[in-house]
């Protein structure tokens, strides 16, 4: 604990330059995709045969244009743009991105502020299914101006004749490299040479390829996207993500040092890989990104029991207000049973300085909605919750009181509550001293947190489910029951999408429209999220907003 809360206090992590990391691969990804211009129909290539075994993380795309065009089809897509791009020079242009390592560096500002940065090594490997002439083109033209774009500067460029092909090196006026080997149709891009080596190796049948491990299987041709995460690539990335936590859980020392020490350890020990899948939905349209967790046997067990769902009802739900920005609803066996599932796996896979620093966090996750017994709160109430933010990061949670007395103590105190729930006065909001939190208690229901969005749940039209957009987010009452479903929107994406491709109008957006299904099986956890954008889309808005 001491070391990590030393290691943070040097390291401002507001100024870590983590953020985002795990989409980091995605995002090389999508900016080859942006600039590849030409392609011919030929057979396509196995792209899994010319990655190397020990790929970290794993993306690939058959068809560049039928992966992206969903994203311009979609509604906030056409609404905002002033018309839609041509993707037909894309047709049949495969890429595959290995992200082969993580290097992290750090540079001192002042005796107490640090920056950090992640440098990921990684080969780009493009089929371009073009003339050999072309693709020489393309690497040095279109490939020079993307890493002059990287690089925030012109960089100079040597061209050579070896590993039986034409090499091209670019050096930037810091000394940061970009390579590329054009081999025919085929051109490797990466930032370190010795990757392209490896694949180089794996092409000669001097190295195993990808399929060796058994993980990444060939896609369909209902697949738009494919990936994968090995069980190295998540030990590495996991000290990444938890700056980038850290970083968000707000300016207490003691709060950002918990999370770095106790993350990294979690998500090594109870995540074995992630595979993922893009394709179209078919109801009610959009695009569909399924991701599979697979974690240990022990884990995924007890999760699998204790935080199984109990149905698919809709009470509560009715509150929730058109403007919000995210609405979750748990819906499991018991929560006070499964909030002790999730205690217990964590405790078992951290050390007992961990174990004792998590302890701390309880006020960070729980502070905002005025609870301040966690086991005590799930105790009390139903099987069901749904909790809300709005677009100004305020949260309320609703629910009903099974146990009243129980409710009352683990809850803030400032509330004066009586002590009879006889004596409550329905339909009034009662509010803590500070002002900062507030709770109501309707017939059935009560909704605790935020001021603002209480007030904003209390104008719903409760005899109607309006939801904003039912017509999209109907998936909260159909279909297989689930532990946990999530739905919101993004209305920043949608500008930073369509300027990526074009132009916008004056017309403005929902926004990027998501649900997202959480279900917990016998070998870890099936999330499935259906979008307007999916998570190319996502990236793409990320690359744009940045």
């Amino acid at each position: 604990m001491n070391a990590n809360k030393h290691r943070l206090k040097k390291v401002n992590i507001r100024d870590v330059a983590v953020h985002r990391i795990l989409f980091l691969s995605v995002s090389i990804c999508v900016y080859l995709w942006l600039i590849l211009l030409s392609s011919c129909a030929t057979k396509p290539t196995d792209l899994r045969t010319l990655a190397p075994a020990e790929t970290l993380v794993y993306l690939e795309t058959n068809d560049l244009a039928a992966a992206l065009q969903p994203i311009v089809d979609s509604k906030p897509f056409t609404e905002v743009a002033k018309k839609k791009p041509d993707f037909s020079a894309l047709k049949g242009v495969q890429l595959a991105v290995a992200v082969t390592g993580f290097e992290t560096s750090e540079e001192k500002l002042t005796d107490e502020h640090s920056v950090g940065s992640v440098q990921p090594h990684f080969v780009a490997i493009a089929e371009t299914h073009a003339w050999q002439f072309q693709t020489v083109r393309f690497a040095e033209t279109k490939l020079g101006a993307f890493v002059a774009e990287m690089y925030d500067g012109e960089p100079t460029l040597e061209k050579s004749e070896k590993r039986d092909g034409r090499f091209f090196t670019w050096t930037s006026a810091d000394g940061r490299k970009a390579y590329a080997l054009v081999k025919g149709s085929l051109i490797y891009f990466g930032n370190d040479e010795s990757a392209i080596d490896k694949c180089l190796a794996v092409r000669r049948g001097e190295a195993d390829s990808i399929i060796k491990t058994g993980k990444v299987s060939l896609a369909s041709q209902e697949t738009l996207a494919s990936g994968y995460v090995s069980t190295d690539g998540i030990a590495q990335i996991a000290n990444i993500v938890s700056l980038k936590f850290a970083s968000e859980a707000g300016d207490e020392p003691q709060v950002q040092s918990a999370i770095a020490g106790i993350l990294p350890q979690l998500l090594r020990s109870s995540i074995t890989d992630i595979s993922w899948k893009q394709s179209i939905d078919v109801w009610p349209g959009g695009i569909q990104d399924n991701y599979v967790i697979s974690m240990p046997s022990d884990i995924s067990a007890v999760f699998s029991e204790t935080l199984s769902p109990v149905g698919d009802p809709n009470g509560g739900m009715s509150f929730i207000p058109k403007n919000f920005r995210t609405a979750t609803r748990y819906n499991v066996k018991s929560l006070p049973i499964a909030w002790r599932s999730i205690m217990f796996a964590i405790q078992g896979k951290i050390d007992p300085i961990a174990t004792k620093a998590a302890t701390e966090l309880s006020p960070v996750v729980f502070g905002p909605y005025g609870i301040v017994n966690s086991e005590g709160f799930f105790g009390s109430v139903g099987q069901q919750l749904i909790t809300i933010s709005n677009e100004d990061a305020g949260v309320a949670v609703i629910g009903a009181v099974k146990n009243y007395s129980e409710f009352v103590k683990a809850i803030s105190k400032d509330f004066s509550l009586p002590k009879e729930p006889s004596k409550l006065v329905k339909n009034t909001t009662i509010k803590t001293a500070d002002g900062d939190t507030a709770i109501v208690f309707l017939d059935d229901y009560f909704i605790l947190g935020d001021p603002v969005v209480i007030e904003a749940c209390l104008q719903q039209d409760v005899s109607k489910w309006e939801f904003g957009m039912k017509s999209f987010y109907g998936r909260f009452n159909e279909g297989k029951p689930t532990a946990i479903v999530t739905a919101g929107r993004d209305r920043d994406s949608v500008k930073a999408v369509v300027e990526m491709f074009g132009e916008t109008n004056d017309t403005t957006s929902d926004g990027n429209r998501y649900l997202t299904e959480t279900r917990f099986t016998r070998t870890g956890i099936e999330r499935r999220t259906v979008s307007d954008f999916g998570l190319i889309g996502s990236i793409i808005a990320q690359l744009g907003q940045d």
